[in-house]
């Protein structure tokens, strides 16, 4: 790619984070809250990590990724930046106790096992627990009455920090976003009630983050929006 496109390219990724930043901010009004209460994780899965220096140059700070390897590659190329990576993936136990050395926060603790395999690492990460909002249970996500044994075994893992809960939304043939987000908001506040510092809501993608917001999301994980397109293999 030649210079004028680098630029081009620039440009365009700063007029869809601007777009998205203004779009989260109208949503958080119509819900009677305020935008800086949000935070919103890029998810940059397929892209190289140039894209995600960019992001930082733009002022980003919270980057998403869903793939251990590619994410391990990135952190560790743009180690230099100020960033806080988000895993959002499902995670192989076996990878767990690599993913906390560059990890900040885990979206997807979905079962013991998991919990197991982060215990006794050298540092803490905020772990978020993922919530099956379907009854399919290769969608990823602990069964909601497993919930508060799971908050239980993460306030028990010193190296874990319960931040709170995460869900994706189910299909739209199968359930409408706002009612599945109002759903997760149930499972948080039964997880508030064993943990009252977890208060946390990681939910809202870039077709349903309006919904998310309006059901007390706080973590939100935009992709394809504000990233664009993913590149061409090859």
């Amino acid at each position: 790619m030649d210079a004028e496109a680098v630029e081009a390219s620039r440009t365009a990724l700063a007029a869809r984070l601007a777009g998205v930043t203004e779009q989260i901010g109208e949503a958080a009004r119509a819900a009677g809250r305020s935008a800086e209460d949000l935070t919103l994780i890029v998810v940059t899965k397929f892209h190289p990590a140039s894209l995600v220096a960019d992001l930082a140059a733009l002022g980003v700070r919270d980057v998403g990724e869903n793939r251990h390897q590619e994410a391990q590659d990135k952190a560790a190329e743009l180690a230099d930046l100020d960033l806080r990576w988000h895993f959002i993936g499902q995670l192989q136990t076996k990878k767990a106790r690599q993913a906390a050395r560059y990890a900040d926060a885990i979206h997807s603790i979905d079962r013991e096992r998991l919990v197991d395999a982060l215990s006794g690492i050298d540092r803490t990460v905020d772990a978020f627990l993922q919530v099956n909002l379907t009854d399919d249970p290769g969608r990823g996500g602990a069964a909601p009455d497993e919930l508060e044994h799971l908050a239980e075994r993460v306030l028990e893992t010193p190296s874990l920090r319960l931040r709170g809960v995460m869900a994706v939304a189910p299909l739209p043939e199968e359930e409408q976003a706002a009612r599945a987000f109002e759903r997760l908001r149930g499972y948080s506040d039964r997880v508030v009630a064993l943990a009252p510092e977890a208060t946390a809501i990681s939910a809202g993608m870039t077709h349903d983050f309006a919904e998310a917001i309006a059901a007390g999301a706080t973590h939100l994980r935009i992709g394809s929006a504000i990233t664009g397109n993913r590149p061409a293999a090859g």
